[in-house]
């Protein structure tokens, strides 16, 4: 005696919740009897399901791609692409970027054929015709209750996916001036330092120091720095290209990983970035405003992998961060190269 069909009273990610009872779920009947498309469609009449048909194979592939159905019911023998192919390929192509995934029910007026053979052809339930009008309801809700669950799945996968990009930003960006922090930078320079020495291309890195910041914090308070070190983060990055990188070094530093860049081409960009901030005017913060614009500049030292010393990333920022210096004790709000 066959098992009575039992499901659920209440599923909360299933066909009972009150998401998917708004819903109207669409299912598509592959038969080439019409006969047997009314009798589905009359047994499954009073569940408000949006019925779709096709005759053969091959229309059912395109009322897949045209309805995206929630549910396909359909013969397992049609003239030219039968049900057990087409069962075959809606399964290949069940993910997001093809059909996704679309439960079949496949249906055979052959006794022979047991339910496990049916399972076999890659259907998710099986009927032998004819077929109860009961039970065929049972199994499509229940084949609905699935389809209802796989996408609540899909759907929580996205959201963690989105929330775990957004948690991997949060990690690498330093949150006052919305670059790359620290940490990120140092990975990327380990990166792009040996796809530079694989390909015998050059690397260039530039660090960034704001003169005089220390004045400027004491003077208008550290909101107004924060600002400045906003504006001066906006501005280099403006200047730089996609595949460059700049990140937060820290406190008023700022460090640039510049890819096929050689030291020559490094300078004038470092010239093009201390010029820009040069030009840079600020508005003094009341109460302490005095009508006179606030300027700041940089110092930058540049540093390039086609150096002879410098055999690692650790070598590479080194010498950047002493042509900084070098900047620094010249007068500073200026470029200094590192000649090795």
């Amino acid at each position: 005696m066959r098992a009575p069909l039992t499901t659920p009273p209440h599923d909360p990610a299933g066909i009972d919740s009150p998401s998917a009872q708004d819903r109207r779920w669409r299912v598509l009947i592959v038969d080439d009897d019409r006969t047997v498309v009314h009798l589905v469609e009359r047994a499954l009449a009073a569940h408000g399901y949006q019925f779709f048909s096709a005759a053969d194979g091959g229309a059912a592939l395109t009322a897949i791609r045209d309805h995206h159905p929630d549910l396909v019911i359909m013969d397992v023998e049609m003239p030219r692409l039968g049900g057990v192919e087409v069962c075959r390929i809606v399964k290949a192509n069940q993910r997001e970027t093809g059909f996704g995934f679309i439960p079949v029910i496949l249906m055979t007026a052959r006794q022979a054929v047991g339910k496990i053979e049916g399972l076999e052809l890659g259907a998710d339930d099986f009927l032998v015709k004819p077929f109860d009008a009961a039970e065929l309801s049972a199994r499509v809700k229940s084949m609905l209750r699935l389809k209802a669950l796989q996408d609540t799945l899909v759907q929580r996968n996205r959201e963690l996916e989105v929330k775990q990009q957004e948690l991997l930003a949060l990690s690498r960006t330093d949150p006052l001036t919305g670059l790359f922090n620290r940490r990120y930078f140092e990975e990327r320079l380990a990166l792009e330092f040996a796809r530079a020495q694989r390909y015998h291309a050059p690397l260039s890195c530039l660090m960034l120091d704001v003169d005089h910041f220390k004045v400027i914090n004491d003077s208008y308070g550290h909101a107004f720095g924060d600002r400045v070190l906003r504006e001066i983060a906006k501005v280099a990055n403006h200047l730089l290209r996609d595949v460059d990188l700049l990140a937060r070094y820290g406190g008023e530093e700022l460090v640039a990983l510049l890819p096929e860049t050689g030291p020559k081409q490094a300078v004038r960009v470092g010239e093009r970035i201390r010029l820009a901030i040069a030009s840079l005017r600020f508005e003094q913060p009341a109460p302490s405003a005095e009508g006179k614009p606030v300027n700041c500049t940089v110092s930058i030292g540049v540093a390039s992998s086609t150096i002879p010393r410098i055999q690692s990333p650790e070598a590479l920022l080194r010498a950047a961060d002493s042509s900084l210096y070098a900047a620094k004790w010249s007068g500073k709000n200026s470029v200094r190269q590192f000649e090795g």
